[in-house]
């Protein structure tokens, strides 16, 4: 039961609303596609939030009708300063469509889980709009739809390139990334009465200016140019080349201004900030967010976006796995923003007080739960490193992975009097946890942590993204061999045993993806179920904008090498990969016959289909763990190699 506050608590939604505020007019008007939730893990509702700390006047218009006469859009007028444009916490077309392009039937930033409030490509949409009602009022854009499409990217939906997203929506400027920092130097010179059109040194931002026109000077930035878009149109490689530098600029800590012509026009990205200080993390999350859906939602229904995040609390933003498949470190960058612990047990004590907090937090976490607080040892080195991921292929030298901070952060949400649990609900990064592969591992603190995590902090079951089995594959993805899994695997259950607990541990596969070929998936379907796993929990590779893996379905070469890399591309070939994750189905059963014993492999259609396998549903197989791999999967690893 949500409880009773005055509207003022919020950022005004509605015209009625500004008078609870004392306000006429506005200073900046958000747009997004996303209902407004109140809380720090909403993007909108935190930009509304940095903005009036500011000392503006801002409200936000959740979820415009675009198809009517479009008073949602004209409710406030035009604001003083200009209008912000995000599609909400996801890509538009992420949210709208599955693998398979099939429409969702679903939306869960939206009350009721009810979908239809947005339209397909939401930020250009709203931008046009807003260009054609208020001409003269500037647009900045930001978000993750914006972020990632911000230079000539491949859309899966329109199965086409597309150019940045500045060039069909017609807004002004861009910020990429998470925004604080551009938007508060953003704000701080419109205050000043820096023009909006003058607004172009300020770092992680985009704009378009004409190919005529000189860049805008800034003597500590060198500049690269990537091909154009009409080139990229012409020539693939020279696309997946483009790739290559703006994932190397993006993930670095001192970085070169990128430029793109288009037309008769020029892109220019200007560099990244430096990573957020444990200080400006917390400025943002201290902000005083009332945790809320918008009371107007009340009769709607719950926002499931809003109700799996509701006792949760995040610790740090970013990732240095680097995966080929995630957006991640595209948007938050390869190196962790970290909050202060007072500042998280703020946010616990917060969440201790809601009439509905029963005293499970559901997750203590971040984008890989188990990152908060690492970072190189030595930053002179981290500024010199144009490597995408710090743990790929292996595991850097210079990052400190002692897990130390999370032991004892943990320890110390289970000692407030009001929490029962606190799960670690968010994937944990397994390999930083395996010996063999994180060779500065201290055997100590990585015993203290998982000890911890396997007693105190699972809910049920442990969620781990292995991806898949297939080292060629997995090479792709940027992950470690299927053999440290084992391992972690050994430990887990070892830790398990010890406390007498019975925690199936849920390993998390993809299909489909960039050199998977479909032996690989028979293997890992006889893999996992001599593991004893009976799969449940799998995804079919989807391409988002702006991943390695999205440039290579496109492509067909890796962007690092330019060589050719398998895909399966046909409905046919992702529907076979992802029907051996089910092998096990009645449905499936003569179909994986027919098409194992056609293709020679016999021995993978025995061990799929006889004895000598684990039970399913998360018992380990007594055969099979550490770097015990059955010979006969031996054998088939070695076919695949020559």
């Amino acid at each position: 039961m949500q409880e009773k506050r005055p509207y003022q608590d919020w950022l005004p939604i509605t015209k009625k609303e500004l008078e609870y505020h004392g306000w006429e007019e506005l200073d900046v008007v958000l747009i997004s596609g996303d209902a407004y939730v109140d809380h720090p893990a909403f993007g909108p509702a935190a930009v509304g939030r940095i903005i009036q700390s500011e000392g503006l006047r801002v409200g936000i218009i959740p979820q415009p009708n675009w198809r009517d006469d479009l008073r949602d859009f004209k409710k406030f007028g035009a604001p003083k300063l200009f209008f912000g444009v995000t599609s909400g916490c996801m890509d538009s077309m992420v949210n709208h469509y599955t693998a398979g392009k099939r429409k969702r039937s679903t939306d869960s930033y939206t009350p009721g889980g009810v979908a239809g409030f947005r339209p397909d490509y939401a930020t250009t949409k709203y931008c046009q709009i807003l260009k054609d009602l208020y001409p003269d009022v500037p647009i900045l854009l930001g978000g993750i739809e914006a972020s990632l499409r911000r230079v000539t990217h491949y859309d899966y939906w329109a199965d086409k390139l597309f150019p940045t997203i500045l060039e069909d929506s017609g807004a002004d400027i861009l910020v990429y990334g998470m925004g604080e920092q551009p938007l508060r130097d953003i704000i701080n010179l419109l205050k000043k009465g820096v023009p909006f059109d003058s607004l172009r040194t300020i770092p992680q931002t985009c704009f378009l200016q004409p190919k005529s026109e000189d860049l805008p000077k800034n003597k500590n930035w060198e500049d690269v140019a990537l091909a154009s878009h009409e080139e990229c149109l012409e020539d693939k490689l020279k696309y997946a080349s483009n790739f290559k530098v703006v994932e190397v600029e993006s993930n670095k800590l001192k970085a070169r201004r990128i430029t793109q012509d288009i037309g008769e026009n020029r892109l220019v990205i200007n560099p990244p900030y430096k990573t957020m200080t444990e200080k400006e993390m917390d400025a943002t999350f201290d902000l005083p967010y009332t945790r809320l859906p918008h009371p107007k939602y009340a009769k709607r229904g719950a926002i499931p976006a809003y109700e799996m995040i509701k006792f949760s609390i995040n610790m740090h933003r970013g990732c240095f796995g680097g995966c080929s498949f995630c957006t991640i470190s595209a948007h938050q960058g390869k190196f962790i923003a970290s909050r202060s612990e007072e500042s998280i047990m703020k946010e616990v004590e917060q969440v201790t007080q809601d009439p509905d907090f029963k005293g499970y937090i559901s997750d203590l976490g971040g984008p890989s739960a188990n990152m908060y607080k690492m970072k190189g040892i030595d930053e002179s080195i981290c500024e010199k490193c144009v490597s995408p991921s710090c743990i790929h292929p292996v595991i850097c030298s210079n990052l400190d992975t002692t897990h130390k901070p999370m032991t004892d952060l943990y320890k110390k949400v289970d000692a407030h009097p009001k929490v029962k649990k606190a799960f670690v609900g968010s994937g944990i990064r397994y390999d930083l946890l395996v010996k063999d592969y994180n060779k500065q591992l201290d055997d100590t603190d990585a015993e203290e942590y998982m000890e911890q995590v396997v007693t105190r902090h699972v809910s049920g079951r442990l969620k781990v993204a292995p991806e898949h089995t297939a080292d060629a594959t997995l090479r792709v993805m940027r992950k470690p061999s299927f053999k440290h899994f084992h391992k972690f695997k050994e430990s887990y259950d070892r830790i398990q045993k010890k406390h007498g607990l019975k925690q199936p541990l849920i390993p998390y596969f993809i299909s489909s993806h960039p050199g998977c070929e479909e032996t690989d998936m028979a293997n890992l379907a006889a893999e996992t179920k001599d593991m004893g796993f009976q799969l449940e929990q799998v995804q079919d590779f989807t391409p988002t904008p702006m991943t390695v893996a999205t440039v290579i379905y496109y492509s067909g070469v890796h962007p690092y090498t330019l060589k050719p890399t398998f895909v399966p591309k046909t409905a046919q070939e992702k529907k076979d990969q992802h029907r051996f994750f089910f092998w096990y189905k009645p449905e499936n059963k003569d179909w994986v016959k027919n098409k194992l014993l056609k293709t020679g492999n016999k021995e993978t259609y025995e061990k799929l289909t006889g004895k000598g396998a684990g039970k399913a549903y998360g018992n380990q197989s007594k055969r099979t763990g550490g770097d015990n791999v059955p010979k006969w999967l031996k054998e088939s690893r070695k076919k695949r190699k020559k």
